[in-house]
């Protein structure tokens, strides 16, 4: 089978993250795989170093998805892929498109959030949907919301949550210690750590906001954002403003995201919106508390393994970290074990290439909103 992914870009991020991760695995079950991608530079790249990379070079201008579309019909006459599998919202509305003048197999499109853009994408999203065999998003809210936006006719979108590598995602007591130790902190600290890219999507003025109210005699505190944007400046000014920047460190991108994990106490998740949050389930994987805003489908994976609060709301968010924290260890190790087993259970990377090994047979998965083969 050959099997080419098409993203938007290859940033840091989930959507990137799983894009690449499914890759690794196809390529494993012995798939002839290459990830394209529209702009950017390839900030993750797959461990296999057989999968190809194509990066088109180009922008997010008119004249830039022209110059996209030119070569992913040119790359899939080239290749000739079984399944083009792209994800997020430029790719998949340029593979759609090219569909009308180039024989596709199997196209899946791929949405990663409630929100992908305003009125005019969601349309475009409508009106191209018959040119994909399948359309899915990474939550059954993220579905609910796009059939409400009218960007899917109900019951064409199926819900595929993000798989959660387990065993690079884990609890390691010695890599906990050393990277405690590397980065300097007591032994009587707790840190709440967030990831994620500094956008308004992930409302880190919302999580500021809430850790300068959290009770400094409840424990010595520290709170690391790993992440890079724009945004970075105006966070640091805020975090100045509630006089909290000496407990608050800005790692910016970090390649060390299992190692972090391990050195932290408590997962944070602020975000105002998101789809599926694969942070989420990496957390969880790593048997951390986690705390989260109620968006995308963090319900849906979180269930009873964690903390969930309204979003855009400080004093919510604040109160279920005063909560984490007064947990004593024995009850810590057992919100941790059991957020480990769900996931391994239910959002492990292996169950989620089962699932797209169906899909693109052409199956329609087992769940609420897939029963029969969709031709």
């Amino acid at each position: 089978m050959k099997v080419l992914f098409f993203i938007t870009d290859l940033g840091v991020g989930g959507a990137e993250r799983q894009v690449v991760d499914l890759a690794d695995r196809f390529a494993g079950k012995g798939a002839q795989v290459k990830i394209a991608y529209l702009t950017g530079d390839a900030s993750v790249r797959p461990s296999n170093h057989d999968i190809e990379l194509i990066g088109f070079g180009v922008d997010r201008s008119l004249y830039g998805l022209i110059s996209g579309y030119i070569r992913l019909r040119q790359l899939i006459r080239r290749f000739r892929p079984d399944v083009v599998h792209s994800h997020m919202v430029h790719a998949n509305l340029l593979a759609r498109v090219v569909r009308i003048t180039t024989s596709i197999p199997q196209l899946i499109s791929t949405a990663h959030s409630t929100n992908e853009g305003g009125k005019l994408r969601m349309m475009a999203y409508y009106v191209t949907d018959f040119l994909a065999n399948t359309s899915t998003n990474v939550s059954e809210e993220a579905v609910e919301v796009f059939e409400e936006k009218r960007a899917v006719p109900r019951g064409r979108m199926i819900a595929v949550p993000n798989g959660i590598d387990t065993d690079r995602f884990h609890f390691n007591a010695e890599l906990r210690g050393t990277t405690r130790t590397a980065m300097k902190l007591a032994a009587d600290e707790k840190v709440i750590l967030a990831v994620g890219r500094l956008v308004p999507a992930k409302d880190y003025p919302n999580l500021l906001r809430a850790f300068a109210q959290v009770d400094r005699r409840l424990r010595k505190l520290a709170l690391w954002i790993v992440g890079a944007g724009d945004l970075l400046p105006e966070l640091e000014r805020l975090a100045d403003e509630l006089e909290i920047a000496g407990e608050v460190k800005f790692l910016g991108m970090r390649r060390d995201v299992p190692a972090l994990l391990n050195a932290a106490d408590i997962y944070v998740l602020s975000s105002a919106w998101e789809g599926l949050p694969l942070v989420i389930g990496e957390s969880m994987a790593s048997e951390k508390v986690v705390v989260a805003t109620d968006c995308g489908g963090v319900r849906e994976v979180l269930s009873d393994c964690g903390f969930l609060v309204p979003s855009k709301q400080p004093a919510a968010l604040a109160a279920a970290l005063e909560q984490a924290l007064k947990l004593s260890e024995p009850e810590s190790a057992q919100f941790g074990a059991r957020a480990r087993a769900r996931i391994v259970e239910s959002y492990s990377l292996d169950s989620s290439v089962a699932i797209w090994s169906d899909v693109y047979a052409g199956k329609r998965v087992l769940g609420s909103r897939m029963s029969s083969a969709q031709q």
